[in-house]
């Protein structure tokens, strides 16, 4: 078993199909998701114009599901966004947590001190 991560993924369904075919799309990878992972959250963006049109496409719908799993998982979902006809872009990322964020932002500022001090001796 290997270590749980966060994971962002985000994904835009053919704006081109009916309301109710991009609805059943979303919901297979959402339900996939949850089979496979834990704390789930869906965010719907909805609808929405895409800044340039791919393969004649000018609409999407955005989705964005937060979730843990181990690191295996998000290939395998990818994999299967990519071999979906009806998704058109997707995108997984490793989510940072606060606490992770708040120690690395830190950390340069601690060495940006130190190196402060070192020129004030050499000057004196």
């Amino acid at each position: 078993m290997g270590k749980i991560s966060s994971y962002e993924t985000l994904f835009a369904i053919n704006g081109n199909l009916a309301e109710e075919e991009a609805k059943a799309v979303e919901e297979k990878f959402v339900s996939l998701i949850k089979e496979n992972a834990s704390d789930v959250a869906v965010d719907e963006w909805g609808k929405r114009k895409l800044a340039y049109t791919i393969n004649y496409i000018n609409e999407a719908y955005y989705v964005l599901v937060t979730f843990k799993s181990e690191p295996t998982f998000p290939l395998e979902l990818e994999r299967l966004l990519e071999i979906n006809e009806s998704v058109i872009r997707y995108m997984t990322t490793v989510k940072i947590e606060k606490k992770a964020r708040a120690k690395a932002a830190k950390k340069p500022e601690a060495k940006a001190e130190e190196t402060v001090e070192v020129a004030e001796s050499t000057e004196a």
